[in-house]
């Protein structure tokens, strides 16, 4: 008789016993309510107020964006599409004015015919992609995870729940671009329905006009998931992918276009419409956080003021940390094409102990930053890749530019090579942050 096992868990179980025995030696509920509100408080301090965050997925929203995450309209429903004889429910009125000046900003800040709201985050959006224009069995490319490649596009996200079969989108590893000539042939294989550009490790832009003249030969989509780049390209700073080929774009607002947590999808084509809504509603979203949609909004109107200026900022940032650590002897991809053309710096730190180690050293001085498969490592290296992802949206947006750059860079060299413990490193970051407590880029 085999014993089944029946405590498997998957998250670290020191830390829900923490929780558990705080739970249950609380003598009242509202104590436990208390410990919730203290970790958040915990949390606000230390990564709000005295870290360098290096995160490439992380931005901080402004004090509007805040208010509305906690507005009285988050309580309320509004299934179907605006306009009351498309809801389900009596009293939207207000609410439809929210939702309508949300997709009429996105339209206008992506310059796109289409946009939709209610995806409450991009991996989502992803799946609503792969719902409106493939079928089960269907064939599509994507980048793999070692050349930045995320899950949403792989056979463990979306594209694997609906049942796609997934080929690599072939890379060069020195260039970290699409292979062309090697695209061309095994697209023209495969005649994939769909090919996916979805890059969390994202430094240059893809060639989409000649990928988009491949697979139009049997009809193929290009979905372009700017989940990272979606404010630089709103800000004019990496690519147009609807204007280059794409035949739609999906993306998280809370990265580089530094909004609440949220997916968007962006299209032109107007025989992609039905599909696409009909999949977002009533498939894939009912009631959508309004407080969410409104705080979507208001970062739209933030950013056709703020934006162009925003987005400068980050990538001049990132050329400059990313020459910075150069200069200091640390291993930078895209070091021969002047780093990066976008938020993001990528760093070879095998010689260091791999990217999990390094990662959490820099942590112990409050240096946030995160491991990262890098071209060379193995999809099954994720726990311990060789490589580190370094992000420059949160720092730009509270006020620093080419000279704390320079810092941080030191920080880093510092902690790498020994020549500074943790300990001292954390004070030279607590006093710098002291000076980078306001949010810019913002009404």
């Amino acid at each position: 008789m085999s014993m089944v096992e029946t405590n498997y868990e998957v998250h670290d179980t020191k830390v829900l016993n923490w929780a558990k025995e705080i739970i249950e030696g609380s003598p009242s509920e509202q104590l436990v309510q208390q410990e919730v509100i203290n970790a958040v408080e915990r949390n606000a301090i230390w990564r709000g107020q005295e870290c360098l965050n290096l995160l490439a997925p992380e931005a901080p929203t402004s004090p509007a964006v805040r208010r509305l995450l906690s507005a009285e309209v988050g309580t309320r429903a509004a299934e179907g599409h605006i306009g009351s004889q498309q809801r389900w429910f009596a009293g939207t009125k207000y609410i439809d004015e929210i939702e309508s000046l949300c997709i009429e900003l996105l339209k206008k800040v992506f310059d796109s015919n289409y946009a939709d709201h209610r995806l409450v985050a991009s991996m989502i959006g992803n799946m609503a992609v792969y719902t409106a224009l493939t079928e089960p069995g269907d064939d599509i490319m994507t980048l793999s995870q070692p050349f930045g490649g995320h899950s949403s596009n792989r056979n463990d996200g979306p594209a694997g729940v609906r049942g796609l079969k997934v080929t690599d989108v072939p890379m060069d590893p020195v260039e970290l671009e699409v292979d062309l000539d090697k695209f061309a042939a095994k697209a023209r294989e495969k005649k994939p329905k769909v090919v996916s550009l979805g890059a969390s490790m994202t430094l240059f832009p893809f060639p989409l006009k000649q990928m988009k003249e491949i697979v139009s030969e049997w009809e193929g989509k290009i979905f372009f998931d700017g989940a990272h780049q979606l404010g630089l390209i709103a800000g004019g700073k990496f690519q147009d992918p609807l204007n280059e080929g794409a035949d739609v774009m999906t993306g998280s607002a809370g990265k580089t276009f530094s909004g609440p947590q949220s997916g968007i999808m962006v299209w032109d084509d107007v025989n992609l419409t039905k599909p696409f809504t009909d999949t977002i509603f009533p498939t894939l979203a009912a009631t959508h956080q309004v407080n969410r949609v409104a705080a979507l909004a208001v970062s739209c109107a933030e950013f056709l003021a703020f934006g162009k200026d925003y987005m400068e900022q980050i990538v001049t940032n990132a050329k400059a940390l990313g020459n910075a650590l150069h200069q200091r002897g640390i291993s930078v991809l895209g070091s021969d094409k002047d780093f990066t053309e976008t938020h993001q710096v990528i760093l070879d730190v095998k010689r260091f102990g791999g990217g999990y180690e390094v990662a959490n050293k820099l942590a112990e001085a409050n240096i946030i930053t995160n491991k990262n498969l890098i071209p060379g490592d193995r999809p099954e290296d994720w726990d311990y890749p060789n490589g580190l992802r370094i992000g420059t949206t949160e720092i730009t947006r509270k006020g620093m530019k080419e000279p704390e750059m320079e810092m941080i860079a030191d920080y880093i060299d510092q902690l790498l090579n020994n020549r500074e413990t943790p300990e001292n490193v954390k004070l030279k970051v607590l006093d710098m942050t002291t000076s980078f407590q306001k949010i810019h880029y913002c009404f």
